[in-house]
């Protein structure tokens, strides 16, 4: 017997009907956010938000706003029909497939604005970025109605960023965030991996693994300047580059940090070809 698809809304009003409905039997819902592409990270997303709620509403729209005008937003890919199929093996409850007309209707003119942890990192190479991502949650937020709102950790500044902002404004849900999903050499899962060629893939898990040897080495108490100049140059021998940043940052705040002392993040943006690959690897202090 086919897996059934999960239920389709386009409209709020809708969506939250059904949220109530299931919130009045007593039932917890967990909302994850996509922008589609779905991959076997966003499966895990969907199999992991089963264990803490009852219902999954997963949302599937590339949002415009968080893209810059140089950026993939037309290339990004779209395959609705396997996104839904994909949700169904995942056991997700419902998909909220909503228009940018929904998101964004005409005299739309709401932004929200950002300091903290937005600063820096990809917010210093993507403007207005996290600007738009603050914006797209929140909205998903209060459409959906959720108790809980899960993330996976490769975007980890974003998920840090979502968690400043829903505790700013005081949003009555919680945030959670799921480890980051990797290919048996490493790899982070992102639906950008498709962009790669073959001899790019073939380099692409050097960027995790420089990661990782940096980590371990700031674990035993190196700092952070020359073990991350050392990692650059790895990189970049290795056919990286631009390689945006390689920091080192307080897991919590995303200050930098020097030596670790407390629970940090290595993290990484690099383009490899045309692609841009983002990861991070986190550090325990003598761990």
């Amino acid at each position: 017997m086919p897996t059934p698809i999960p239920v389709v809304f386009e409209a709020v009003a809708p969506l939250r009907n059904q949220v109530r409905a299931w919130r009045e039997g007593g039932d917890t819902i967990v909302l994850v956010p996509t922008m589609g592409a779905l991959h076997e990270g966003h499966r895990a997303l969907v199999a992991y938000a089963k264990t803490l709620g009852r219902r999954v509403v997963a949302s599937i729209f590339v949002n415009p706003t968080q893209f810059g005008p140089t950026e993939d937003f037309s290339r990004y890919p779209r395959d609705v029909d396997a996104d839904l199929a994909a949700l169904a093996e995942a056991g997700a409850d419902a998909a909220y497939v909503p228009t940018a007309e929904t998101m964004y209707p005409e005299g739309f003119a709401s932004r929200i604005e950002l300091d903290g942890p937005s600063e820096g990192l990809c917010g210093d190479f993507r403007p207005g970025h996290f600007s738009g991502v603050a914006t797209v949650v929140t909205k998903l937020i209060n459409q959906a109605q959720p108790d809980i709102a899960l993330f996976g950790e490769k975007d980890f500044q974003q998920l840090q960023v979502i968690r400043r902002v829903t505790r700013d404004l005081d949003m009555p849900v919680s945030i959670a965030g799921l480890p980051t999903l990797r290919e048996a050499d490493g790899l982070a899962l992102s639906s950008r991996n498709r962009y790669l060629s073959a001899a790019e893939r073939a380099v692409a898990p050097r960027l995790h693994a420089v990661l990782e040897g940096i980590a371990k080495n700031l674990a035993a108490g190196g700092e952070a300047g020359p073990l991350l100049a050392e990692g650059l140059e790895t990189l970049e021998a290795a056919g990286f580059g631009p390689v945006q940043y390689l920091a080192v940052r307080d897991a919590e705040t995303l200050s930098p940090v020097t030596r670790v002392e407390r629970p940090a993040r290595v993290l990484v943006a690099a383009y490899l070809g045309r692609t841009r690959l983002i990861d991070n690897v986190a550090v325990a202090p003598g761990s």
